[in-house]
């Protein structure tokens, strides 16, 4: 029994922790799209993640010791999918609005409890796939995603994104409870860096900046710092005490947080059914854990 308690005490407290990922991404929303307004997206990842792996490094040498090629191999794997989902994204945002690049990509949320039963056979609990319907709609209200009349390219990719996003949640869950979580990020970090710069020295008309901006230092400090170390840290860390299901749908607070920042650092008006939506997908988050205090983790 103390121990079912204590179970419970420490799920709950990795949704918090993950909770505060979803705001950090969230809030780093617009700073980012100020900086990339004059630099490259894909040299900017480059230097996100680059100098995020070098911070992070700084804190792993302690462990490296732990350092082997499965340990390697696992991380390269989470930082492949991690950086073909914000590629896939990308590409997605040139074909299609944003409103309807956002929704789709939240779709993950459904996404998640697929996966996990393709690949693991592992059924989602009633609690969590009513929550992921419900952030569904919510997601919709809150994006604004009602031009989607066709299924072209840019949705194509947005729905790649989603799934690439999905597959990192499920297997962040699986290889958080079998290595040393700061190598293992570590690697990812680099791993996604390293994809960067070679989508960059392609695509970009350049990799390095000659002058950083005040817009691209306030960008990089809040990301890399905020955002990319403590984020992807914070959750592979926590996922080994709550399900990919639920960590889908917590990460809805990300538009949320998205939207309200936005109202307040840049003044975005959000109207009636932008409102209801946010306060729909909150609930959806409250189904989701108050259901989790009644079956055993899945």
């Amino acid at each position: 029994m103390k121990n079912a308690i204590f179970n419970k005490i420490r799920e709950f407290g990795a949704d918090i922790a993950l909770i505060s990922v979803a705001l950090s991404w969230g809030t780093t929303f617009i700073i980012v799209q100020d900086a990339i307004k004059n630099v490259p997206v894909f040299s900017f990842l480059f230097l996100r993640f680059f100098l995020s792996f070098l911070l992070l490094s700084i804190i792993s040498l302690r462990y490296k010791k732990d350092l082997n090629l499965p340990l390697i191999k696992a991380g390269v794997f989470l930082g492949s999918l991690f950086f073909f989902g914000y590629a896939t994204q990308t590409y997605g945002l040139v074909y299609t609005k944003s409103s309807i690049v956002a929704f789709i990509t939240g779709l993950n949320v459904i996404i998640v409890p697929v996966v996990l039963y393709i690949l693991f056979k592992k059924k989602v609990y009633i609690f969590s796939v009513l929550g992921a319907l419900i952030a569904t709609v919510g997601l919709w209200m809150l994006t604004g995603a009602n031009g989607i009349t066709s299924f072209g390219k840019g949705e194509f990719y947005s729905l790649l994104c989603a799934t690439f996003f999905a597959i990192h949640i499920v297997y962040t869950a699986k290889l958080s409870k079998k290595y040393n979580i700061f190598l293992l990020v570590s690697v990812e970090l680099l791993t996604v860096a390293l994809f960067s710069l070679i989508f960059s020295l392609i695509f970009d008309p350049f990799t390095i900046p000659k002058t950083y901006s005040y817009a691209l230092l306030l960008a990089l400090f809040s990301t890399v710092i905020f955002a990319t170390v403590y984020a992807l840290f914070i959750q592979t860390y926590m996922q080994q005490y709550t399900t990919p299901a639920k960590t889908a749908i917590i990460f809805t607070m990300e538009p949320i947080s998205a939207a309200v920042f936005s109202y307040y650092y840049a003044h975005e008006v959000l109207n009636t059914t932008q409102i209801a939506g946010g306060v729909i997908m909150i609930f959806a988050i409250l189904l989701a854990e108050i259901g989790s205090y009644f079956r055993n983790k899945v």
